[in-house]
């Protein structure tokens, strides 16, 4: 068999584990953050969430198949580590910037909700008082 062939077959399945992994974990603790966000609507955040994860899945899962192509022939065992190492860690690096940017945009979301709930009175008025003519 090709090395070459066998860098991609590498290079597969430990990036779509990653990216199945990377999904799961934010899956998993994204909803209680969600939830916060949308005020303790459960049944949207769940909706959300999933969103959120199908978005995951088809941005990187399609940026690791359009980098799947190698451009150089692979002939030695150092080769393929030097392939994998350079396509593995792009990536990595796309994960983590796909993790930021869902935090940063959903953490925006929470302190808009935050400040809208600041701006309502904890006591709702219960009448209302004339201004005095010497005030």
């Amino acid at each position: 068999m090709d090395l070459t062939v066998v860098a991609y077959v590498i290079y597969l399945v430990v990036s779509i584990a990653l990216t199945v992994w990377v999904a799961r974990t934010l899956s998993h603790n994204g909803r209680i953050f969600l939830a916060d966000v949308l005020h303790g609507n459960e049944k949207l955040a769940e909706a959300v969430n999933h969103l959120l994860v199908v978005g995951f899945y088809l941005v990187n899962l399609g940026f690791v198949a359009l980098y799947l192509n190698q451009d150089d022939e692979i002939g030695t065992a150092r080769e393929v580590f030097e392939a994998l190492s350079t396509k593995l860690g792009v990536v990595l690096l796309v994960l983590g910037v796909m993790h930021l940017g869902n935090v940063y945009v959903l953490n925006k979301i929470r302190r808009r909700g935050v400040m809208e709930r600041e701006q309502v009175p904890p006591v709702a008025p219960s009448g209302w008082v004339a201004p005095t003519a010497g005030a």
